[in-house]
């Protein structure tokens, strides 16, 4: 049987996938060399030719499009890992607990929500490297730095992880930049919407069972997690809204744009599902970590309700102001600067610098990518 063929039949079953976990992820994305930052994205030396050379022929990918796919698969890659922690505690099948209680505070429909959000990302892995493989590419695979410890709440799985939600400083500037009429492409700085949750280390998943909470007497520190899980929710989505936008802009195959345009439209519809469920965050102070009343706040900067973009300077100052994703420019969130912001955002506290100058190198590589002709 095709490998590939087996693989996306072993996890048709999307309950039963989520039910094994990240054991099962990291057998979608099987049969890669990892490679050092020194050597080329696709694992030799550069080539002379304008194309990747393989059995394809005319239907070979650039290798600016397999730089940028493959740098979309492995940040989807640690998508799939932090989600699958959320979804053990948070998602439809987790047990009820003080910490499904906060979120459900949030929206009732929450765990629905972090499941089909998990499910997705999920499956961004398997098409990524499924479409690699089919252009006689290696896939990318991550399972030798699956090493972080696991929560020891009730429901985690414990195996080995790619992401550390548990000493999290989560930027909550996306907040304050969706409601300006400024553009960080052309300059502008945004203030954090909660100044306290972008310093320190706070956990968005219990780290034990008297953090997952008793589900009928939530304390403030237990919805603080749950408040922090939602902003941090917005932050890893917005930050993949605006990598899709920006790699859209250097690839050259009509077939990969096609991709990553469409799997960058189910990313621009989690950001808006989030940007909405963190206005409802309830008002709390835990410690040093203040969660103002977004609902009552009467400052555009921080309104819950204004969840749409505001029209922006877009292009030029010159030109009308325009509703619009951003940034997409250099610098902002192309792929060194989302590997950046997961690294600010301590999403890699405890991984190796092995795997972090190898994905820094994967982002690299896709960002010297450019359009041919």
């Amino acid at each position: 049987m095709n490998p590939m063929k087996g693989m996306l039949q072993r996890f048709s079953n999307r309950r039963s996938f989520l039910k094994h976990g990240m054991a099962a992820a990291g057998a979608a994305t099987a049969g890669t060399v990892l490679m050092g930052r020194g050597l080329s994205a696709f694992g030799g030396p550069p080539e002379d030719d304008r194309f990747i050379r393989d059995d394809h022929g005319p239907d070979s990918l650039t290798r600016g499009d397999v730089a940028i796919l493959r740098l979309l698969a492995a940040a989807e890659i640690i998508e799939t890992d932090l989600w699958q922690q959320y979804n053990e505690l948070g998602g439809v099948d987790a047990a009820s607990s003080g910490y499904t209680t906060g979120l459900l505070q949030l929206d009732g429909d929450m765990p629905q929500y972090i499941s089909d959000n998990t499910d997705d990302e999920i499956s961004h892995v398997q098409f990524l490297n499924a479409y690699l493989q089919s252009k006689g590419e290696e896939p990318v695979n991550f399972d030798r730095f699956r090493t972080l410890l696991s929560s020891q709440a009730t429901g985690a799985q414990q195996i080995g992880r790619l992401t550390n939600l548990m000493q999290l400083a989560v930027d909550t500037s996306w907040w304050t930049r969706y409601r300006s009429t400024k553009n960080p492409d052309l300059g502008a700085r945004f203030a954090q919407a909660i100044p306290t949750l972008s310093v320190g280390q706070h956990p968005a998943i219990p780290r034990n069972n008297d953090e997952l909470g008793d589900a009928n007497n939530v304390s403030n520190h237990v919805q603080a997690i749950a408040n922090t899980a939602v902003f941090h929710f917005g932050f890893i989505e917005q930050a993949g809204t605006s990598l899709y936008a920006t790699m859209s802009q250097r690839v050259t195959s009509p077939e990969v744009l096609k991709i990553t345009l469409s799997i960058g439209g189910s990313e621009i519809m989690h950001f808006q599902t989030w940007h909405d469920k963190a206005g409802n965050a309830v008002p709390l102070t835990d410690g040093d970590l203040i969660f103002p009343d977004l609902q009552h706040h009467h400052d555009e900067t921080l309104q819950a309700n204004l969840i749409m973009p505001e029209p922006c300077d877009f292009i030029s100052k010159k030109l009308p102001r325009c509703a619009i994703i951003r940034p997409t420019g250099p610098a902002q969130i192309d792929a060194r600067g989302a590997i950046n912001g997961f690294i600010a955002d301590g999403l890699f506290n405890g991984q190796t610098k092995e795997f972090v100058q190898l994905v820094l190198g994967m982002a690299a590589d896709a960002d010297e990518a450019r359009r041919e002709r």
